[in-house]
């Protein structure tokens, strides 16, 4: 999986967030993208997830030598970040039902090996409008992490959580993103990305 970024830029309103950021991401790599908050990091990772357009520049999606249209390159990630919910309604088991309806299981998992994984498997009948928010972060990140995709966005990705949580984090990147995958982490803490082979400062792209 490849990112190609030309010249990308996002503002809003008269202001710009972030410009002039020509980067290429590459597959079987790790980055870090850093900077206080309220700096534009999660727009960033929104840019490159397609869930927003750029405000100028140019954006080139690549997979196993082919061009992949920005409109179907969610089949291609999977992300986990602070403004991305939860089905409330659903319990643990038909959360993991329904995300894995648009996703496939990574090589090791299915439903309830998922579940032992995330130290759940005493809630998995239970609504997640009921879990606390430390159990509700192992679900976001388990779902992305645990998906068979090329290309894995987390934000803030320890929020919530506890040191045993951080501990349980770093597990499964460990475990999950292996060589092949291009995985993202935004973050201003380094417990997050310690691991991460490069690191790109939102800051450096300011006006």
């Amino acid at each position: 999986m490849e990112i190609i970024l030309e010249d990308i830029g996002r503002r809003f309103n008269r202001d710009w967030v972030f410009q002039h950021v020509d980067y290429h991401f590459t597959a079987g790599a790790s980055y870090a993208v850093l900077g206080p908050n309220g700096s534009g990091k999660s727009t960033f990772l929104q840019v490159l997830s397609a869930g927003l357009t750029p405000s100028a520049g140019q954006i080139a999606y690549q997979h196993g030598g082919e061009v992949i249209d920005v409109d179907k390159i969610y089949q291609y990630l999977s992300i986990a970040a602070p403004y991305l919910e939860l089905i409330e309604e659903f319990t643990l088991v038909e959360q993991i039902r329904f995300h894995f309806t648009h996703k496939t299981f990574l090589s090791g998992f299915d439903a309830q090996s998922l579940i032992d994984y995330l130290g759940l498997a005493h809630a998995k009948d239970r609504q997640l409008r009921y879990f606390s928010s430390g159990m509700k972060q192992r679900v976001k990140l388990g779902l992305a992490c645990c998906a068979d995709v090329p290309m894995v966005l987390l934000d803030e990705p320890t929020s919530n959580l506890d040191d045993d949580g951080v501990a349980w984090y770093l597990r499964l990147i460990a475990q999950t993103c292996a060589e092949e995958r291009l995985l993202l982490v935004c973050s201003n803490q380094e417990r997050e990305y310690g691991f991460c082979d490069h690191t790109i400062s939102i800051t450096d792209y300011k006006a």
